[in-house]
């Protein structure tokens, strides 16, 4: 059964997840949507990629607690793994790595539930719009005895601080839609959270690509690395981006029309 559908919308790819009933993620789910993000970041025609969710208030829940079971089982040696997965997948942690890694912008249009796994992706992704009726978004692991392992403790702290971090990891607190924006959570909460992400995509999708690419990169690596490593690399991609025709083009044209640059 597909459970990840997709469309294009201008030069936008939208992933579609919709696994009927809880709308969990699982293996076979992971695997259709890296199929999917997969083919969208090497096809040159898309030049951002956004995730929704396909059901109704349900964005992406957390991974499928039953299927965490079996693993639990295979790690311990309680029983023989099953059937290893198609060679070169990847599994969770390959999709979370290409949607933070892509050098094309990634927008979650959270429109309903987004927990565990499924916040993990999104916290994965460059931009983050929620709906204004979203009931729940958050980590809540540590209820059934487990922690975030798709990122989580990662990329939490690192968008709303140490402590509120802690505080909604530990508990196993959850947040709305409204909330999660006041958090920093999301960038913005709006009533209809696809139509706002594709409004951001035709802006990110009318900018010369190098450049956003290379913006992307330098800034998801600063806070990882020294500041003086991350300046020199800064520098060096700077010099190498003004070789880009299409930078240069951008420019020229921008100078020509007499536009400064705050209102181009």
């Amino acid at each position: 059964m597909s459970l990840v559908s997709t469309r294009r919308h201008g030069a936008t790819e939208i992933i579609t997840y919709a696994n009927p009933g809880l709308g969990t993620l699982t293996a076979a789910g992971t695997s259709q949507l890296l199929v999917a993000l997969r083919a969208a970041v090497a096809d040159p025609e898309v030049r951002c990629i956004v995730y929704t969710g396909g059901l109704a208030d349900v964005f992406i829940r957390h991974y499928d607690v039953g299927e965490l079971c079996v693993m639990a089982d295979v790690v311990s040696g309680v029983i023989a793994p099953p059937e290893p997965p198609a060679k070169g997948d990847g599994g969770y942690y390959a999709l979370v790595d290409i949607t933070a890694s892509a050098p094309k912008p990634m927008i979650a249009a959270i429109n309903g539930l987004c927990m565990g796994g499924g916040f993990e992706l999104a916290l994965a992704c460059d931009l983050r719009i929620a709906g204004t009726d979203v009931k729940a978004i958050g980590l809540p692991e540590t209820r059934i005895g487990i922690f975030p392992g798709g990122g989580g403790t990662q990329r939490l702290p690192r968008i709303i601080g140490e402590a509120k971090a802690l505080e909604m990891i530990l508990l196993g607190r959850v947040c709305t839609g409204p909330q999660a924006a006041a958090l920093g959570l999301v960038h913005e909460v709006v009533a209809d959270p696809l139509a706002r992400a594709l409004e951001l995509a035709a802006e990110l999708t009318a900018k010369p690509a190098e450049g956003l690419a290379q913006a992307k990169r330098l800034t998801r690596s600063a806070l990882s690395r020294r500041f003086d490593v991350g300046t020199a690399d800064e520098r060096r991609s700077f010099i190498e981006l003004l070789k880009v025709p299409s930078a240069g083009a951008a420019m020229k044209a921008s100078l020509a029309a007499g536009i400064p640059i705050e209102d181009a």
